[in-house]
């Protein structure tokens, strides 16, 4: 079996059940970092926790988006092809997840889609690769699903990332979501949640 049919989760009912809860847990109480379990071995760049995420919430009515570096790497759009029947789509605006492997060349929220006063939930939720959920300089967050205040310390992270953040928190209840990952793990940001320092 070549390196873009590498097998996806051994029991996909289970798996995907896994991630799905840790994801769903992590999104409800942003700063929190969950174990996300994955066993998978994806065709590089697409990491396992990338993949899991993909292989769990999108399907044939959820188009991918790849960042360039995954977008270069042809064994990855066919992996996530055959394992999710996902379409993967060149405009961003068009996707409703998008992976991204490398932070820092992250887009403008905008080029995303963002929703619509009337449908905000048609939005794309961003997935990142990142390197540490413990890290990282500190983030404080606030808003619904976090007692008091939270910290993040996900690194790294895009850029201008609190003011980046910020604008879209202003959009509310318009705006992307924010899945991270990092080796073994997830932590949410939902368009919900505040970044009050950092």
């Amino acid at each position: 079996m070549g390196a873009a049919l590498a097998l996806g989760f051994a029991d996909p009912v289970l798996g995907s059940q896994g991630v799905f809860r840790a994801v769903m847990d992590a999104l409800a109480r942003p700063g929190s970092v969950r174990e996300l379990p994955s066993q998978l071995t994806p065709p590089a760049p697409l990491t396992p926790e990338l993949a899991a995420v993909a292989l769990t919430l999108a399907d044939h009515e959820a188009p991918l988006w790849l960042d360039a570096s995954l977008a270069a790497a042809p064994a990855v759009a066919e992996y996530l092809r055959f394992h999710t029947g996902a379409p993967i789509v060149a405009d961003p605006k068009a996707a409703a997840f998008a992976l991204v492997s490398d932070p820092a060349a992250l887009p403008a929220f905008e080029a995303f889609a963002l929703g619509t006063p009337d449908y905000p939930d048609r939005s794309t939720t961003l997935v990142l690769a990142l390197d540490t959920l413990d890290g990282g300089p500190a983030l404080t967050l606030a808003g619904p699903g976090v007692k008091d205040t939270a910290l993040l310390r996900a690194a790294p992270l895009p850029p201008g990332f609190p003011a980046r953040w910020a604008a879209n928190r202003a959009l509310f209840p318009r705006g992307v979501d924010l899945i991270l990952t990092a080796p073994g793990w997830v932590a949410g940001l939902p368009r919900s949640a505040t970044i009050l320092e950092g």
